[in-house]
């Protein structure tokens, strides 16, 4: 394992889309055909499925400089009450553009800390959501929260407003990585707004733990593995540190790249990482994901229902996915549309009664095609193409490109399609790459992606 993490530890994307974000083709993008996108997947998916939506919601009080997210830091709370506002005329905009109640399937708020708005304020912004729409009975609604700003009335109001899932950002626990990065967290935290979620009736707590920091050493990692499943959260995200400094700048960040694990250690990180998930009960859902046989994102694995957005790994799926706020991004399936990611530019596009879009891609047949064939591959670990749908002309070259995976024992080229093995798991992100069309034809000239581990 440790010599083919070597060979194929290259930067390459996390396809949370497809074309991911750096091969949108803007030029050809406009507003009135993402509307018109837009358009037909509610028509052909609301009345079934239901729709989802995302709500960034960008403000923290203190910068943690391992976040490459859109964010804006500031202690003053009194920006909420204008953020809101503007959500709430940006989704009463898509109701009249809609032309029909849409029906609720998933809301996810995150960010920036959506815990550092109040109560009151979280609570109007989701009524003029309800007020307007039809909640699906089987809805998912779930939320980031930050340990130290997380309150228990955080947590009661968005459970009593449906929320059921919720997601702590963790990352490392030894005090010497938490100054560097500037995340300043003790456990006594996570403990206590864990413990409250659990008492309360969330039923899917998440712990997102980041390898790779500056200064991890396995001891540490080992340690900070051991005391989150101490609080057993119900999922654990156990993601690679993308250092991608050329994107968020050094900020106020503790720390240079001499500081970092070298690349052995930090796949030594995650190596161990895996091995000790795995002994202590957890199960590898999809790329960087794992969670306990008892919880649902399992079960949609089992069943062959996982799903894979900007939002990550989901348990269900809708065809169409409304971003809100600044930086949000939209996918109508035939179309992605990101908001302007500077709040005043967001602002200054609602107060002229245009949707606050900045650019986008219009997915063609092509697009359409590589897009599932992805999908299948990061969420079923499989894909076929024995149906002309399925197919596209640069399939052959396709396969000669997975030909050394095959060799390595990562995947199985069938007569029709491709099944990762086990060992092939932890390298979904590179067998994806041999089918990224728009990647391959246009290779970056400057490093773009984080590492692949």
């Amino acid at each position: 394992m440790s010599n083919f993490i070597q060979k194929y530890n290259i930067p390459g994307p996390r396809y949370t889309s497809y074309p991911t974000v750096p091969y949108w083709n803007e030029a050809c993008f406009t507003v009135d055909s993402y509307k018109e996108t837009l358009i037909r997947s509610f028509n052909e998916s609301n009345a079934s499925e239901g729709i989802s939506l995302y709500i960034h919601l960008p403000f923290c009080e203190s910068l943690c400089t391992f976040c490459a997210c859109h964010k804006r830091i500031t202690k003053k709370h009194a920006v909420e009450g204008p953020y809101i506002d503007a959500v709430i005329k940006e989704w009463n905009m898509y109701l009249e553009l809609l032309g029909s109640k849409p029906r609720i399937r998933e809301i996810h708020l995150g960010g920036g800390t959506p815990t550092f708005f109040s109560t009151e304020n979280l609570t109007r912004l989701l009524r003029a959501i309800f007020d307007t729409s039809e909640i699906a009975p089987d809805h998912e609604f779930s939320f980031e929260g930050h340990p130290n700003n997380t309150r228990r009335e955080h947590l009661e109001t968005l459970y009593e407003l449906g929320f059921r899932r919720v997601s702590f950002g963790v990352q490392d626990y030894d005090p010497v990585v938490q100054k560097a990065i500037h995340r300043i967290q003790p456990y006594e935290n996570v403990f206590n707004v864990t413990d409250a979620s659990r008492k309360i009736g969330y039923h899917s707590i998440s712990h997102d733990l980041i390898f790779g920091l500056p200064f991890q050493t396995w001891k540490s990692m080992e340690a900070t593995i051991k005391r989150t499943i101490s609080l057993k959260p119900d999922r654990l995200a156990f993601y690679s540190y993308a250092h991608v400094p050329w994107l968020k700048g050094v900020g106020q960040r503790g720390f240079d790249e001499n500081d970092l694990p070298s690349g052995e250690e930090k796949r030594a990180l995650y190596e161990n990482g895996k091995k000790l998930l795995e002994e202590l009960g957890y199960v590898e859902i999809g790329m960087d994901h794992f969670a306990l046989p008892t919880d649902e994102l399992y079960q949609s694995m089992l069943n062959k229902k996982l799903h894979r957005n900007f939002m990550g790994y989901t348990s269900s799926s809708t065809q169409l996915m409304i971003g809100l706020g600044v930086s949000a991004i939209s996918d109508s399936w035939y179309a992605f549309a990101q908001n302007e990611k500077v709040i005043e530019d967001y602002y200054a596009r609602l107060e002229k009664n245009e949707l606050p879009l900045y650019r986008g891609h219009i997915l063609d047949q092509e697009d359409l095609i590589i897009r599932r064939h992805i999908l299948n591959l990061m969420c079923l670990q499989s894909t076929r193409w024995d149906q002309p749908e399925q197919q596209f002309p640069e399939l052959p070259q396709v396969v000669e490109r997975l030909r050394e995976m095959e060799t390595d024992g990562l995947i199985k080229i069938l007569p029709n399609g491709i099944d990762i093995t086990e060992a092939g798991r932890t390298f979904s992100r590179n067998i994806c790459m041999a089918f990224d069309l728009r990647m391959l034809r246009e290779q970056p000239g400057t490093r773009i992606f984080s590492m692949t581990v």
